[in-house]
């Protein structure tokens, strides 16, 4: 940068910026630049915006601290000894989040290779030494913007994802993803060779429960009894959802017949210590749940549907023997 370059870029700092709060107050930008120089002409101008600033000198550095701090933005020299911008802009791709971060790239060179280049390896955009600070200012403000709809619409379709996985009810999860997952389960026991159980539960008398008490407290019971149950599995991977009507499945992954009898009676117990009040029960002056119980070892085939009928077989033995047990 010549003398009348900085003299300009003092004089373009004079005027404040009308820069929203909500684009810039919280935006994290790593500055890539083996001259020293310009980097604090950079970050002078940045901090300036309001934005928080974190500098790196070449790009192994930038690597480092990208990985520490998680930039929202990258500005990128091109030509740098140790590891160029090219190259560490490739480089970023391959790391957690990188292909998600905005990369603009600052260089003297103009040549259409180099153009070119820039945008295979990733950058979102392109500016040229001496830099045109106006410029600058509307690349980095789009390129914020730009990042902070794609996180909007990651959540969004995250939530998307999980609206139509969950029972609206009972809030664990729906038969669609039950299906899914003990699909996608039962195919890594096969592959891994490893057990898998489930649990099939049933509310005791429910209809009984429905008659009586009507179907405002029969929904507010099928809610206590989805937590209870829940509450009886341990480890991320178990799922708890609801199979249909009064009825609930625990999917537990790489778990024998013995682990798999311990989460059943850990939910009937469960459930009894709520004393939710079902005076038309059969069994107890409370609500309560009979289990069945199966699980697919590695010398049987691994398919849902023959788990599924395992457990139901083993709930219709339960229901059977009484109810308000474990089979």
């Amino acid at each position: 940068m010549t003398i009348d370059d900085s003299n300009a870029f003092n004089k373009h700092l004079t005027p404040k910026m009308n820069i929203p709060q909500t684009s810039s107050k919280s935006s994290l930008i790593l500055i890539v630049d083996d001259d020293m120089f310009m980097r604090k002409i950079l970050v002078r101008y940045l901090e300036r915006e309001r934005y928080r600033v974190v500098e790196a000198a070449n790009g192994m550095e930038a690597l480092k601290i990208y990985q520490e701090f998680q930039p929202d933005v990258i500005l990128l020299d091109a030509m740098m000894p140790v590891l160029d911008g090219f190259e560490c802009c490739l480089q970023l791709q391959h790391l957690p989040n990188g292909d998600h971060t905005p990369v603009l790239i600052i260089t003297a060179l103009e040549d259409r290779e180099s153009v070119d280049r820039a945008y295979e390896v990733g950058a979102s955009d392109y500016v040229t030494k001496p830099i045109h600070w106006a410029v600058l200012r509307q690349r980095v403000r789009h390129l914020i913007e730009q990042s902070c709809l794609r996180q909007q619409l990651e959540a969004a379709n995250q939530e998307l994802q999980r609206l139509v996985s969950i029972d609206g009810l009972t809030q664990v999860a729906n038969r669609r993803c039950l299906d899914e997952y003990l699909d996608q389960e039962c195919k890594r026991a096969s592959r891994e060779q490893i057990p898998i159980s489930l649990v099939l539960c049933d509310i005791d008398f429910f209809k009984n429960y429905n008659d009586n008490y009507g179907h405002q407290e029969g929904d507010r019971c099928l809610q206590e009894v989805a937590q209870a149950i829940s509450k009886s599995t341990n480890r991320p991977a178990d799922l708890v959802a609801r199979y249909g009507g009064e009825e609930f499945v625990i999917v537990l992954p790489n778990t024998n017949a013995q682990g798999a009898m311990n989460v059943a009676i850990r939910a009937t117990e469960m459930m009894r210590s709520l004393k939710l009040p079902h005076s038309h029960s059969k069994v107890a002056p409370y609500v309560t749940i009979s289990c069945g119980v199966a699980t697919l070892l590695a010398s049987q085939e691994f398919e849902p549907t023959a788990l599924l009928k395992a457990a139901d077989r083993a709930l219709y033995k339960a229901k059977a023997e009484g109810r308000n047990c474990v089979r």
